[in-house]
Parts: structure tokens; sequence; C-alpha cells
């Protein structure tokens, strides 16, 4: 009796990670490239090699879901603006005894479902969708109410676009070009959900 290997699926892109345990749990499920920034002390060396990668594959932007994995995020898309990025929910990222958040915690459904949803920057070009007002977001409670954070988390978890703040929410529904009535629909659904007649 043989035993037959199954092929991990491959990812085209390189996929930039912050260590060598990221690193790990991709290739247990995937066949991929990675780069490794190696923490949030991001070398010109390793912006050069991500810049390099960008150019002959593509590249996607997987970093933990904290401080220092959003810092690292916009530093690297200031280099490469056309990379595709994927996330991560804090609660998908924790690990099952006491320390940070990361990749290498989450699960294969979480990873599967982060690098499946994953966003392309829309060029300026292209870009077809206005960038929501502050009007907008005050009107569904995204600003300026004691549970905005609270709001803009539901969402974010919703759209798989990771945890902003008031002034990030509205740049990458900009930059990744989604509409304002999925905006509306799915806070209608937290309307719904918690009985908040505030939406």
């Amino acid at each position: 009796m043989s035993v037959r290997m199954t092929e991990k699926p491959k990812i085209r892109e390189v996929i930039v990670v912050e260590g060598r345990d990221d690193t790990r749990r991709l290739t247990e499920m995937y066949d991929v490239m990675t780069i490794e920034t190696r923490g949030s002390a991001l070398s010109e060396e390793v912006l050069e090699e991500i810049e390099m990668a960008a150019e002959r594959f593509g590249v996607i932007i997987f970093t933990d879901p904290d401080v220092s994995g959003t810092k690292l995020r916009r530093r690297i898309s200031e280099v490469v603006p056309d990379a595709k990025h994927a996330f991560l929910t804090p609660e998908e990222a924790k690990p099952d005894h006491p320390g940070s958040l990361g990749v290498e915690h989450a699960s294969d459904e979480a990873i599967a479902r982060a690098l499946d949803d994953v966003y392309d920057v829309v060029s300026p070009e292209d870009r077809l969708v206005a960038p929501p007002t502050a009007q907008q977001l005050y009107q569904l409670g995204l600003l300026g109410t004691a549970d905005a954070q609270k709001r803009r988390d539901y969402l974010c978890e919703q759209l798989h676009i990771g945890h902003t703040n008031g002034k990030q929410l509205a740049k990458r529904l900009y930059l990744f070009q989604i509409e304002w009535s999925r905006v509306a629909r799915i806070m209608a659904d937290y309307k719904e959900e918690t009985n908040d007649d505030n939406v």
C-alpha cells in the first residue's frame, strides 16, 4: 500500500511576515516564499529585498495584528504601495499561553481565510469609490461615540481589514475601494445583533 502525498497549495506572491515562526506556520500549509522582517526594526536591506520580491512576484503583507505589526505594514506600504494585504483579527492571533499576538498562533482555518480574503490596494487612477467622509463615519457611530472603537472593531472583523482607529478606517476603506453601501449593510447587522438604536 502506498501513501499518496497531497501537494500543498502554491502561493505565487512572496509573503512578508515578522519572524521565522510565522514562516514555519505558513510553510506547513503552503508552498510559499516568505521574507521575515525580523521584528519591528525594519532594515534597509530587508526593505530592498521586499522591493525586489514585489517587482518579480508580488508581495502580500501579513503582519501580526498589533501595534508593531501595523507600523511594519505602514512602512512596507510606503515602499511597495501596490502590495496586497492579509489580516488576522487579534482573537485569531492570540496564543494558547501568555504571550504576544502572532501569525504563528493562528489556526489553519484563520490563516487560510486571511489569505483567501487578501486585499489589493487600488491605484489612484483606478479608484472609483470616494473616500468616506467624517460625517458618514459619525452617522454610523464609527467616530465620536463612546463605543466607536467597538463598532469599528465589528466592521473591521466583518471586512477582514485588521484593527483600525477612525483615521485608519477611512483610509483602508478608500485604499481597498470598499463601497459605502457595504459598510452601511454591515453596520445595520451590528444594529440588529446588538439591539442598538443609535446606528
